[in-house]
């Protein structure tokens, strides 16, 4: 299995090298175009050169801010067609983004609001990447706040446009 990813890497590399030129000429003309960019949006010359560890963690600013606007389809939208959710507050499973949906209809009725508390940021290539640690969401339960402490992984995957949620397993503490 090593030598296979091995030899798929040298090829991906060889690849890259190969129109890599190219790749970072269009994305430095498509970045002089750009009059505004957010930290957890990529460019092609970022994934030319690979990700950077803050703009893997800038991407749970971008799922927090999703949980903000409290349309669950725009948090669905960061998880990949075939990402999975291991959420905090369920027991199930959710493979599907009809499922996700599901999930953060409820979950997304608490008002919850995240903060990091240990992070620990991976960028394994340049198409994967993972986040993991503690974090922290203070939500309204029957009208009174309340404050939900858990262990995350959150697995990235570039799909070529965006990074993306491939895997996201999500426990409340067990103390």
């Amino acid at each position: 299995m090593f030598k296979f990813n091995k030899q798929l890497s040298a090829l991906a590399l060889l690849t890259m090298t190969s129109v890599g030129e190219t790749m970072l000429t269009v994305a430095k003309a498509s970045a002089q175009t750009q009059s505004h960019r957010t930290p957890a949006s990529t460019t092609l010359q970022q994934v030319a050169v690979g990700p950077k560890e803050r703009d893997i963690a800038a991407l749970f600013d971008k799922w927090n801010a999703a949980l903000q606007t409290e349309n669950p389809d725009e948090v669905v939208k960061l998880y990949a067609k075939d990402g999975v959710l291991l959420p905090t507050v369920s027991n199930k499973v959710r493979s599907t983004h009809s499922q996700m949906r599901d999930y953060f209809e409820h979950f997304l009725k608490y008002k919850p609001k995240g903060t990091i508390l240990e992070q620990n940021v991976r960028v394994i290539d340049k198409l994967f990447a993972i986040n993991s640690g503690v974090y922290s969401f203070n939500i309204i339960k029957n009208g009174k706040p309340e404050k939900i402490v858990a262990r995350y992984s959150f697995v990235y995957r570039h799909d070529g446009n965006d990074w993306l949620i491939v895997d996201h397993h999500s426990s409340a503490m067990p103390e």
